[in-house]
């Protein structure tokens, strides 16, 4: 066979086509798609042979249906009330926590004066500080946001923190030899070699982020995919509450995506190599 075909040929393609379908499935999507879709089939099947009620467990046909009951307006409605309280919470845990995480890394008598402040707050259950900030700052968006704020800020400060510590000191000695600025070492050197700890811990917080809107949308909300999961369950809809409940898993796992994909695209130098996240 001619080695210029051979050399643009696929990355799966090789002598054996049984091996090259295997190798596809294994590194591609199509596995975890494919067990996903297993799973389905095996939930539906038990359902029916079980003779499992609605109310207690629905067949995934009976969710798909309750979720087409509903006009896509309502559903589209929840999910954008629920996505603008992530998205605007997590922005401004990316914000404070970066700014923070920096003074932590940067001087020891910050960290020893609030990294205890803020192990206190991360160990409050949020569940427990959610009626009182509804109280305090009322039942819109802004006592969700705080929320979400306050269960993604810890992740975000602890790996951009230990990140930037996480520099070579032989890197450091040679900056200073060079004679940079503090400034000019701490973005040109400490938080590139950072930046793979803190995508490591956005990845966690964007998946905290959907979380603590929806612990928010429990205590007071009009609005929602947690408010529609909670008043589908005070009527035992639980097709609908399932329904919403899948929406919510879709959510996180497209914002997950969305990290790893800004990771690959433009900071494809901060994964490893062995890393398919």
């Amino acid at each position: 066979m001619d080695r210029s075909l051979t050399s643009s040929a696929p990355r799966y393609w090789t002598t054996d086509p049984f091996r090259s379908l295997g190798k596809a499935v294994q590194e591609g999507p199509a596995l975890p798609i494919l067990f996903a879709i297993l799973v389905l089939i095996v939930w539906e099947v038990s359902t029916w042979l079980f003779a499992i009620p609605e109310f207690i467990l629905p067949p995934p046909s009976a969710i798909w249906n309750a979720g087409l009951s509903q006009p896509p307006s309502i559903w589209a409605g929840h999910i954008w009330a629920t996505l603008q309280v992530v998205l605007l919470g997590l922005g401004i845990s990316i914000v404070m926590g970066g700014c923070l995480a920096v003074a932590l890394a940067l001087s020891r008598n910050v960290d020893r004066a609030l990294m205890p402040l803020l192990i206190m707050i991360q160990s409050t259950p949020i569940v427990a500080l959610a009626p009182i900030l509804i109280v305090s700052l009322g039942a819109g968006s802004a006592a969700r946001t705080v929320i979400v704020v306050l269960i993604t800020f810890f992740p975000l400060v602890i790996g951009i923190a230990t990140g930037i510590r996480a520099t070579p000191p032989e890197v450091i000695e040679l900056s200073r030899s060079l004679h940079a600025s503090t400034s000019r070492r701490l973005w040109q050197v400490q938080i590139p070699f950072a930046l793979p700890h803190a995508f490591a811990a956005l990845k966690v917080a964007v998946t905290l982020a959907v979380i603590g809107a929806v612990v928010a949308e429990f205590v007071a909300a009009d609005a929602g995919l947690g408010y529609a999961i909670k008043l589908a369950t005070s009527y035992f809809r639980m097709p609908q509450a399932f329904f919403a409940l899948g929406l919510l898993i879709a959510i996180s796992l497209l914002l997950f995506g969305a990290v790893t994909w800004l990771q690959r695209r433009f900071f494809g130098w901060t994964c490893s190599s062995q890393s398919r996240w």
